[in-house]
């Protein structure tokens, strides 16, 4: 019986560190060949069931000491440029009172002649602040539900995950205590995201109740205004002087973040839609 040959001996490694280097080259090609989906994807948007829009322009004229005194902005600027619309749909099986307020103030045309009074960059804009319409502040209807959601837990499951996101002041909100201290009073203060990434600070601090659906180009193009921006020098005299308790730092941090160009809302509305979560039928 002839005998069978000798085994070969296994290849040895002479080199473990080439072979390791090897392995890591090909688990991370391996990686990289990986679809798209099998990353992180973003949250699902919850179902729209309302629309608005509101309609942005500039009023250059607004600072200028010699504009005519009027009852609002809009009749005292007639050199206003638009700079488009944007529409929102809103969350109302997530948070219904909030969306209820929100459509009624749209509705109503309550935010007409209402300023972007805060922008803060690559972050979001605000707008609805209370006060005299003159000044370009709103003030609510009388009809506005008592909104409860402010202080639910479930109304700040939402995040600031992405540009566009429309959410109710509560830790961003401008009105004055006087306002604010009001039985009657009704927050209606908004703000939009405006990117590029998202905006975490916001979350569990303000209600998300919708986001935009047309019009981003708009909401960059406000983002893109230049603010007013304190020097160093005065910023660390205003935390010296809120340390104090001086109350003045307060109302001079009122004027940060102040767009250089008067930014309003021209008009404002709610868009019919035939049947709930389908295209509306536009204006």
């Amino acid at each position: 019986m002839a005998s069978l040959p000798p085994l070969l001996p296994l290849p040895s490694n002479p080199n473990p560190k080439t072979f390791r280097r090897r392995s890591l080259l090909l688990l991370s090609s391996s990686a990289a060949a990986l679809p798209l989906s099998a990353a992180a994807e973003d949250p699902p948007s919850p179902a729209v069931t309302d629309r608005v829009f509101m309609d942005f322009s500039l009023c250059p004229s607004f600072l200028r000491p010699d504009r005519p005194l009027a009852p609002d902005l809009l009749s005292s600027c007639p050199d206003s440029e638009p700079l488009g619309r944007v529409i929102f749909g809103l969350y109302g099986k997530v948070v219904p009172k909030t969306v209820a307020n929100f459509k009624t103030m749209c509705a109503t045309s309550s935010y007409r002649g209402a300023l972007v009074h805060k922008i803060l960059e690559g972050e979001f804009f605000a707008a609805g602040r209370q006060g005299r319409r003159e000044k370009g502040e709103v003030r609510p209807p009388p009809d506005l539900v008592r909104n409860s959601e402010t202080v639910d837990p479930k109304s700040f499951q939402l995040k600031h995950w992405k540009p566009g996101t429309l959410s109710l002041c509560l830790s961003e909100n401008d009105d004055d205590d006087e306002i604010r201290l009001n039985p009657e009073y009704h927050n209606v203060e908004f703000l939009v995201t405006t990117g590029p990434g998202p905006c975490p600070r916001l979350d569990d601090q303000n209600i998300v109740f919708g986001a935009v659906l047309e019009g981003l180009d708009v909401v960059t193009s406000i983002a893109t205004i230049p603010t007013y921006k304190p020097a160093e020098r005065i910023r660390q005299f205003n935390d010296f002087a809120e340390f104090l308790g001086d109350e003045r730092a307060l109302n001079a941090r009122a004027l940060w973040n102040r767009p250089l160009k008067t930014v309003f809302i021209s008009d404002c509305g709610e868009l019919k839609v035939a049947k709930p979560l389908l295209s509306p039928s536009l204006p």
